[in-house]
């Protein structure tokens, strides 16, 4: 199982980064070893002093699948949910700087958060899903995957270019605008539609 995550893929999320807009998605991994198990706190890494929160909408890879045309990507995922990609930013300015790989930053012990996966029904369009992020019953993060500037199945084709992709594979499509920083004691609540899905306290 894999953890393939796109970075910048929504506009407003760029310009606050103060970054530009790709014309191609920007895809990083994370191991297996980064998943945050179901009602574990995350604890806050010593290596950061800027620990934030990223909110996505997820999916589950069902079929294993190489050179997937964008039209038939719809054929290998069926479940939903959101996420958080935590990030350690002052680990990746610091990276970035100096144009060395993420990894530190992005990939460690339990920076991926996965909420319970629903089922895809007939009626549902994983492009126009509402989803948000609570910090302490704050919404902090509230977007749709409308914005997206690369879609779910545009996503799914490009990776599979590159890396074949598996049962159980897990991809983050991206974050929308108003990423911050955590802090032990907090409680951070990720919802889809209405329905909270995601659960997780910093320690």
């Amino acid at each position: 199982m894999k953890i393939i995550c796109v970075g910048r893929n929504y506009k407003d999320h760029a310009a606050e980064m103060k970054n530009d807009v790709p014309v191609t998605p920007i895809l990083f991994m994370k191991p297996k070893s980064a998943m945050l198990m179901p009602e574990k706190p995350l604890y806050y890494p010593e290596f950061t002093d800027d620990l934030q929160y990223e909110c996505e909408l997820i999916i589950r890879i069902n079929k294993n699948g190489k050179f997937i045309q964008e039209k038939f990507a719809k054929k290998y995922y069926g479940e939903v949910s959101v996420g958080i990609d935590f990030t350690a930013r002052d680990v990746q300015r610091e990276h970035q700087k100096k144009g060395l790989p993420w990894e530190l930053a992005k990939a460690f012990d339990g920076s991926a958060a996965v909420g319970r996966f629903i089922p895809i029904t007939p009626d549902m369009d994983v492009q126009n899903l509402p989803f948000n992020l609570r910090l302490n019953d704050e919404v902090v993060q509230d977007d749709n995957s409308k914005s997206m500037i690369f879609s779910v199945d545009h996503i799914i084709a490009y990776a599979s270019n590159y890396f074949t992709l598996n049962i159980g594979d897990i991809i983050f499509t991206g974050t929308p605008a108003g990423v911050g920083q955590v802090n032990g004691g907090d409680k951070l609540e990720g919802y889809l539609a209405g329905e909270k899905l995601l659960e997780v306290y910093v320690k």
